[in-house]
């Protein structure tokens, strides 16, 4: 289902992961349909310029750049969408990482809580700010960017990622429980192979493209465009009834077996 042309007009947005990728086409799409909107990552300058892009094209939207895994950025950006934009509607928890892929017994303790803290603890800290905020404009929707990996299919080497974006899931289940009755929704989105400046780092040969590209049943990569779609669909009233899903959004990989 495509939504319509400002089918978040009056809407108020928060996007973390939002200089590249995934993160950087919601914002840019969100906008597009009407939210106001309330930025992060880590890098400062990429921001600025998206933010400046957003308003050229006539958008609103502030940045504010950190680590997500801090928890003061987490209260930081509520605390920005209240006062820039009146407060918060929409919260889309995309930022994360992939880290080295290695065999178990090779993992650090310390890659291990890396990959936790970016990918799962920061969503919580997120979580943990947002929901009041969300709560207060009766309701809204919360979204996690997860994956596949570990929830369809298990890839080697990938442990400490499949097991923090596999908890993603979780939360977003226990939230979607807890906060239903209040008019909060929370969704996970799994998104397959997609074509990012990450994905393109775990991918940094042809062969490994085409292997990759041919794990799917569309034999491609997913644009970041395409993803933000979905987290558009999953942001809008278009999803009024859809809350505590795992929504795959894969090309097919994870039914794939040709």
């Amino acid at each position: 289902m495509q939504p319509s042309p400002q089918q978040l007009h009056g809407k108020v947005a928060l996007i973390t992961g939002a200089s590249s990728g995934i993160g950087r086409e919601a914002a840019r799409l969100f906008a597009r349909h009407g939210a106001r909107l309330v930025l992060t990552a880590r890098r400062q300058a990429q921001l600025q310029a998206l933010v400046a892009e957003i308003e050229q094209d006539g958008g609103q939207a502030i940045a504010l750049a950190g680590d997500v895994r801090d928890e003061p950025l987490a209260q930081a950006l509520v605390e920005t969408a209240t006062e820039r934009f009146g407060g918060l509607d929409i919260a889309f928890n995309n930022a994360g990482m992939t880290g080295d892929p290695c065999a178990l017994p090779d993992l650090s303790l310390q890659a291990w809580q890396d990959a936790i803290a970016t990918n799962l603890t920061s969503a919580f800290l997120g979580a943990k700010h947002q929901i009041p905020a969300l709560l207060a404009r009766g309701g809204g929707s919360l979204i996690f960017t997860s994956t596949f990996v570990g929830h369809t299919a298990g890839l080697p080497g990938m442990g400490a990622y499949a097991a923090s974006k596999a908890g993603l899931v979780g939360l977003t289940q226990v939230i979607a429980a807890e906060y239903g009755p209040r008019g909060l929704r929370a969704n996970a989105l799994l998104p397959g192979g997609t074509d990012t400046p990450m994905g393109r780092a775990s991918t940094p040969t042809p062969e490994a493209r085409a292997f990759v590209e041919n794990l799917h049943a569309l034999k491609r990569l997913a644009t970041p465009a395409e993803i933000a779609a979905a987290a558009l669909f999953l942001a809008s009233d278009a999803s009024s009834f859809i809350t505590g899903t795992a929504m795959v959004v894969d090309g097919g990989v994870s039914i794939n077996r040709t």
